[in-house]
């Protein structure tokens, strides 16, 4: 049960970090408006409004990859041989994503992606599991 626990935790924080890993390069190319102030919501939303398909889809390339990796790295620290802790994991994330998709100007095509991407957790799983 604990290294399901430890699983789930390593799992959410390497799957964050590559989230913002892509998210950062993603803002080195398509960088903040200069006078965007950092707690303004409004101009934030804006410039997600405003952010071309390449900038969007980046955002679904982190989560794809955090997915992929949370997945595994759960899977791998739980080393039970079930899939609950990359589930767990997707989970999470999931609701966070649809949060931030409530809150943002998101279009459609984000949302299917936003939600389905969280799935490759059980692709992480299997890979986790494959024996050599």
């Amino acid at each position: 049960m604990l290294r399901a626990i430890l699983g789930v935790v390593a799992g959410i924080i390497t799957g964050s970090f590559c989230i913002w890993g892509v998210e950062t390069v993603n803002h080195l190319l398509h960088p903040y408006p200069a006078d965007m102030k950092a707690n303004d919501i409004e101009a934030f939303k804006s410039y997600i409004e405003n952010l071309p398909f390449l900038g969007k889809f980046m955002v679904i390339v982190g989560y794809a990859l955090g997915a992929l990796v949370s997945g595994f790295i759960s899977t791998k620290i739980a080393r039970n041989g079930k899939p609950t802790a990359a589930i767990i994991c997707g989970l999470i994330f999931l609701s966070f994503t649809i949060y931030n998709m409530m809150v943002l100007p998101t279009p459609i095509w984000f949302w299917v992606l936003g939600i389905l991407v969280w799935g490759l957790v059980l692709a992480g799983y299997k890979l986790a599991s494959t024996k050599k």
